[in-house]
């Protein structure tokens, strides 16, 4: 093994490395190995792009959480509350029995914006999260 590379184990549910193995396969990667450092790079950038988030911002954040996990729905109407300031609106639909979809449409500051993402993030029970940002129009 080369001297750079450090050997570590990951534990994962079945359904996610099956969703994970196909799709490196129909990537054409040689490894899991390969799959891995690719993903691990896509969210090394996300982070960094995250942290770059600054200034006055416009934009949505989506999420999609399982509301018959205990907590994840109260949680997640008490974030929007503590962000009342930024969120100019939201959108929820129920996508089937468990999964609820979230739409938050906000307009402020960068830094709360990442903490508003980062928080919802965090939860137990949220199973996607997508920031999606753009400087207000007058500066586009």
């Amino acid at each position: 093994m080369d001297p750079e590379l450090m050997r570590i184990g990951v534990s994962l549910p079945n359904n996610l490395l099956n969703k994970f193995d196909s799709i490196i396969m129909e990537r054409g990667y040689s490894s899991r190995s390969e799959g891995i450092r690719d993903a691990i790079r896509s969210y090394i950038n996300y982070y960094e792009w995250m942290n770059d988030i600054s200034g006055r911002r416009v934009g949505t954040i989506t999420l999609i959480y399982d509301h018959t996990k205990r907590g994840v729905s109260n949680a997640v109407a008490d974030i929007q509350h503590d962000y009342s300031d930024l969120i100019k609106s939201s959108v929820h639909i129920h996508l089937d029995k468990e999964n609820c979809l979230e739409v938050i449409i906000f307009d402020g500051d960068g830094n709360d914006i990442r903490e508003l993402d980062e928080s919802l993030m965090a939860l137990k029970g949220v199973k996607y999260v997508k920031l999606n940002t753009t400087p207000p129009a007058e500066k586009l």
